[in-house]
Parts: C-alpha cells; sequence; structure tokens
C-alpha cells in the first residue's frame, strides 16, 4: 500500500522527499533523493544489519548526482536504533527484509517521475547486499543492474555455525530468542536462512553485477565475493557479465578513503 511522499526539501540540484510504504501490515519509511525532470531512472540502496538508512543515504545522494531518482529506506526490525519503520528486531530475517525491498520496488516504480521501463538499479550494502542478490532473482524484470558492497553471503554458513557476529546458539535447537551484542534476535533469523544456499538463489538474476569488497574484511570473508563471483560467470554465455572489485585495505564497511575508490568502481559499472 502507498501512502506517498510525506514532505520536501530542496538542496540546490537535488530533492529530498520522505516517502512511505507497506508490507504485511508494517509501514516502511525512507527518503529518495531525485534530480529535477521527468522519466528518471530510479535506484534503491539498501542497509545493512543493526543500522539504518543513515548509513548509505550518501550513496542514494550520489546516485542522485549522477541522474537516478534515488532511494532509501529502513527495514522493518532490521535496526538497533534511528529507525523509522516499524517491526521488532525479533521477527526479522533475511526473508522478511526481501519482502520490505520488493514494496519499496513497487513503490519506487509506481512513481511518476520514474521511467519504470528502465527497471530499478538496486544496491545493498552487508545484509541489504545478501537481501539485494536475492530480490533482485526474484524480481528479475525489474532489476536494471545489481550493485553489492560487501555482501554477507556468510549468513546461511553463520546460522548453520551457530555463530552469527556476536550471536552463538545450537543450530540444532535454535533457541526463541537470541542475545546478538545490542540486538535482540528471534528463532527465524536463523530458520529462514538454515538450509538455504545462497549461491544457488542468487544466480538466476541475469542482469549486469557489480561487487564491491575490501581485502581486510574481517566480518565477511572476501572469499564469499569471490564464490559468487564464480556463481554468476556460471550463467549462460548470453547473459550479462559480472565483475568483482577487491578494495585494498577496506575493511567492512568503508572509510572516507576507501568509500571514495569504491564509488568509481560504481560510477564506471553505470556508464557501461
Amino acid at each position: 500500500m502507498l501512502t506517498g511522499l510525506l514532505k520536501t526539501r530542496r538542496s540546490p540540484d537535488i530533492s529530498e522527499s520522505s516517502f512511505s510504504c507497506s508490507r504485511e501490515g508494517l509501514t516502511i519509511r525512507g527518503t529518495e533523493y531525485r534530480p529535477a525532470g521527468s522519466n528518471l531512472p530510479a535506484a534503491i540502496v539498501c542497509h545493512g544489519f543493526m543500522v539504518n538508512q543513515n548509513t548509505v543515504r550518501h550513496y542514494a545522494r550520489h546516485l542522485a548526482k549522477t541522474g537516478y531518482a534515488a532511494c532509501c529506506f529502513d527495514f522493518n526490525g532490521g535496526s538497533v536504533t534511528g529507525s523509522k519503520s516499524d517491526g521488532k528486531t525479533i521477527d526479522m530475517s533475511v526473508l522478511t527484509e526481501v519482502m520490505d525491498l520488493e514494496a519499496v520496488i513497487d513503490h519506487v516504480l509506481q512513481l511518476p517521475h520514474i521511467d519504470s521501463d528502465k527497471g530499478v538499479v538496486l544496491m545493498g550494502c552487508s545484509q541489504g547486499g545478501f537481501v539485494s542478490a536475492l530480490a533482485a532473482a526474484k524480481r528479475k524484470a525489474q532489476i536494471s543492474r545489481l550493485v553489492l558492497f560487501y555482501p554477507a553471503l556468510c549468513i546461511p554458513d553463520d546460522a548453520r555455525a551457530g555463530k552469527m557476529i556476536f550471536a552463538r546458539f545450537d543450530p540444532r535447537n535454535v533457541p526463541e530468542r537470541i542475545s546478538c551484542g545490542p540486538m535482540k534476535l528471534g528463532r527465524r533469523y536463523v530458520t529462514d536462512v538454515l538450509d538455504m544456499d545462497p549461491f544457488a538463489e542468487i544466480i538466476s538474476y541475469p542482469g549486469p553485477v557489480l561487487i564491491v569488497h575490501g581485502t581486510d574484511d574481517n566480518i565477511v570473508h572476501p572469499d564469499y565475493s569471490q564464490q559468487a563471483l564464480e556463481a554468476y560467470l556460471k550463467r549462460p554465455a548470453s547473459e550479462a557479465s559480472v565483475r568483482l572489485e577487491m578494495i585494498e585495505g577496506g575493511a567492512h564497511g568503508f572509510s572516507r578513503k576507501h568509500d571514495a575508490l569504491a564509488l568509481k568502481k560504481l560510477d564506471g559499472f553505470l556508464k557501461d
């Protein structure tokens, strides 16, 4: 259900508008950044685990400055603090976030200033990258390009190992509540991915893919992005290309220096 744009602020070249939409009775709230004009291409940027849209809004603004109507939003139950969306962290999982993202895709594609025929550039960081890759596979006809920054494709393996960031549990007897540092998770966060092969799930997306990962990431090992590259390369030869760009010294969540390098990779990918 669309509830529309709520308020607008303007910079000299980019307007900033709040929006909301819903999924199963939960309200998703986000922000759109866009240049003047109509028939604009669309982009959606997804934040990672525990954090909120403020951590990726600079990517949305960057995309807006290059001509996209770019949205970021808070996942339902996906943040420790600062979220404007509904939902509880104990009800959140990768799959509920995929549903949230699908609702945002539907919202964006019906906006009057969007050229829906161009599809959506979908971008995600960490868990938001994993969610974006899964959503792109489900909505392949609507996603024009996929951008994954240090995607957390390790989540199913971590669940099977009973070690997910700060959380420790028995994967053979998953508790109803799991403490993960400051965040309280529910059982479904684990059970939704226990039997998942993430690489088999994501490769049905046929479009161009950019993966950017730091060599010094100690949360999601770069090998997971290498495996994603190899999985995407197994698609039929007629399908679009995939590239993996490594950021030397980059950690999980890029510094200002490494972010500048990653944005150059993004710009080159979008221009190709």
